[in-house]
């Protein structure tokens, strides 16, 4: 599976992150505790730690995932945030974060809908999951906005930065309709 580099939406344009992007994606969200809240990364210290995650990302592309991209936004040229699809198989994970002066505009879930229909439409992709964290809510709204369904609570699943104890989260997942 080797989705396309660019995706664009109504609002938003996905490409692939470069290295080049550290600086703004440190300032926008990347330090950002807040942002970093319900995720299993810390906030970056400097743009030397972003630019290591960017490294990532950029291998990620060469090596057939995971797959990282820049969430722009068309009519500005602006950097929102980035999001992830980790293929796994038959299933493909998503994962994603929004700088906080992007939340609440419906971004995330345009995004996640656009990529979730577009792995299931590969034939051998049956699932496309994510998880939240129980006490991020908006997260929840983005995968359910986005066509996905809760299917259960799963227990000390992931640590946070809220916490330094695994929590519980909620899964999320679409999966293809077989006839």
């Amino acid at each position: 599976m080797k989705p396309p580099a660019t995706i664009e939406t109504p609002r938003l344009r996905l490409r692939p992150l470069v290295v080049e992007d550290a600086p703004v994606i440190f300032a926008t969200w990347a330090q950002d505790a807040e942002v970093s809240r319900y995720v299993t990364w810390s906030p970056h210290r400097s743009v030397d730690d972003t630019r290591g995650f960017l490294r990532y990302c950029v291998d990620g592309w060469e090596k057939n995932g995971p797959f990282n991209w820049a969430i722009v936004l068309r009519e500005k040229a602006r950097l929102a945030g980035t999001i992830e699809l980790r293929p796994q198989g038959p299933r493909v994970e998503v994962g994603y974060v929004l700088a906080r002066a992007y939340w609440g505009q419906g971004l995330m879930s345009e995004v996640v809908r656009v990529l979730v229909n577009w792995a299931l439409d590969q034939p051998d992709v049956h699932r496309v999951w994510a998880v939240c964290d129980v006490e991020n809510p908006a997260s929840a709204r983005v995968l359910e906005k986005a066509g996905m369904q809760r299917e259960g609570t799963l227990r000390r699943w992931a640590t946070a930065n809220v916490s330094a104890l695994p929590r519980d989260c909620w899964c999320y997942a679409r999966v293809k309709e077989t006839t």
